[in-house]
C-alpha cells in the first residue's frame, strides 16, 4: 500500500464527502478506538481509515470483496462514498459488494483467549507463518469452557473457542485420520455436552485439524524463503502493477472532479 501514492490522494478527495459524525458512528472503528485506548487523542490518520480503506478498494475497480462481519461497516461506508461520489460527479466510481463467509463460524473468528477479535495487539493470535509447535502452544492454552472442570462434568460449546474452532476448520475427513471413535463434529459436540469428555482431547484433535491446514502453507513459504530476490522481484512488479491501475482510478477521479487542469482538452481550447 506504501507503494502506491495514489491511494493517499484518493483519500484526501475522499474525505471531503464524509463527515465526522458519520466516522464516529462507524462500529468498527468505535471498537478500535476503546481497544487501542484512543478515547483521549485519536491520532486523525487513524480516525481516517474507513477513507482510505474506500481509496484501496475504488482505486482497484473492485467489485466484490470478501471480509468478515466486523468489517461489514468498513465496506458500507465505502459504498456510501462511492454512491455519494457518483451522486455528485457522475458515474465514476465501481460500487462494491461485499462477500461475508458461507460458513457462520468464519464469520468472526475469536481470539485464542476466548475474547471476540483476533488481534495482534491483544497477543491472541494463530498466525499462518507459526511453527508447529507453537501453534500446538497455543491450542492447548485455548479459552474453552471454565466450568468444565472434570472430564466427567457435562460442558458448555457457547463460548467455547475450542469448538468455534473446529465450526470453522474441521471436516468429515479429519474424523478418520485423527479421532476415528467419532463419526462427526456433531457425535463430538453431543459427547462433550453430556460430559465424558475432557478438553485435553478435544484441543489435541483440534491440533491435528489446524496442522493438517496449515503444513502445506508452511512448506510453501519455506520455499521462498529460499527465494528472496525473486519474491522482492515479485512485490515490486505487483506494485508498480498496482500503482498503474490505481493511477487509472485516480485519472477518472480528477477529470470527474474537474481539477485535471492541464489534460482537459476543453479547458485548453
Amino acid at each position: 500500500q506504501s507503494m502506491v501514492p495514489q491511494l493517499t490522494e484518493l483519500t484526501f478527495y475522499y474525505m471531503n464527502l464524509v463527515t465526522v459524525s458519520r466516522v464516529q458512528r462507524n462500529p468498527t472503528v468505535k471498537a478500535e478506538i476503546q481497544m487501542r485506548n484512543f478515547e483521549a487523542s485519536i491520532p486523525v490518520g487513524f480516525f481516517c481509515y474507513p477513507i482510505s480503506q474506500a481509496a484501496d478498494i475504488t482505486a482497484f475497480n473492485a467489485t466484490a470483496v470478501p471480509v468478515g462481519e466486523d468489517q461489514e461497516p468498513m465496506l458500507e461506508q465505502c459504498r456510501e462514498i462511492v454512491h455519494k461520489f457518483n451522486t455528485i460527479y457522475g458515474e465514476t466510481l465501481t460500487m462494491p459488494q461485499i462477500v461475508l463467509p458461507s460458513n457462520n463460524a468464519c464469520m468472526r473468528l475469536p481470539g485464542t483467549d476466548g475474547k471476540a477479535k483476533m488481534s495482534k495487539s491483544l497477543g491472541n493470535c494463530i498466525y499462518l507463518a507459526d511453527p508447529e509447535e507453537v501453534v500446538r502452544d497455543k491450542i492447548m492454552s485455548m479459552y474453552t469452557d471454565p466450568d468444565h472442570i472434570r472430564v466427567q462434568d457435562p460442558g458448555k460449546l457457547e463460548g467455547n473457542t475450542v469448538f468455534t474452532y473446529l465450526d470453522a476448520f474441521c471436516q468429515p475427513e479429519h474424523f478418520a485420520e485423527f479421532l476415528p471413535d467419532y463419526q462427526s463434529l456433531d457425535e463430538l459436540k453431543a459427547h462433550y455436552q453430556r460430559g465424558g469428555l475432557g478438553d485435553v482431547k478435544v484441543k489435541k484433535f483440534l491440533n491435528n485439524v489446524m496442522q493438517s491446514l496449515l503444513s502445506p502453507m508452511r512448506e510453501r513459504r519455506a520455499q521462498w524463503e529460499g527465494r528472496l530476490p525473486e519474491v522482492y522481484e515479485i512485490l515490486k512488479k505487483g506494485s508498480e502493477i498496482a500503482a498503474e491501475t490505481a493511477q487509472g482510478t485516480l485519472d477518472r477521479v480528477r477529470h470527474a472532479m474537474k481539477i485535471d487542469y492541464f489534460t482537459d482538452n476543453a479547458l485548453l481550447k
